[in-house]
């Protein structure tokens, strides 16, 4: 399983979850790329796309890709840092071409 972290995901996410193959964006030299052409894009390399744009599945046409994504909820770095675990969760559970939106938790919530 390989993952690509959008460029709206804070770097930490790689730093902490180090037992996974992670690439963000901006090492693929993809950064700055529309959402459309980076999805084509990473289905040729990746296996999962993390990304904290909650508009994605509503502005691009995702069937037929078969990439796993997982959406969080922000990209907020405290808030991220306590999704963790439940980033572990997803990216084990995943299956291809599905999302899955982390979210947030209860405390943290409006």
């Amino acid at each position: 399983m390989t993952i690509l972290l959008d460029e709206s995901v804070p770097r930490l996410v790689k730093t902490h979850l180090s037992e996974f193959s992670i690439t963000t964006v901006q090492e693929m030299g993809w950064a700055g790329i529309k959402n459309g052409d980076l999805l084509k894009a990473a289905e040729q390399h990746f296996t999962i796309f993390i990304t904290a744009d909650q508009q994605l599945r509503y502005q691009q046409n995702l069937t037929g890709n078969p990439l796993a994504i997982i959406v969080l909820p922000t990209n907020q770095v405290p808030v991220v840092l306590n999704l963790l675990p439940r980033i572990r969760e997803a990216i084990a559970d995943i299956q291809p071409a599905t999302i899955i939106e982390v979210p947030l938790p209860s405390s943290l919530g409006p």
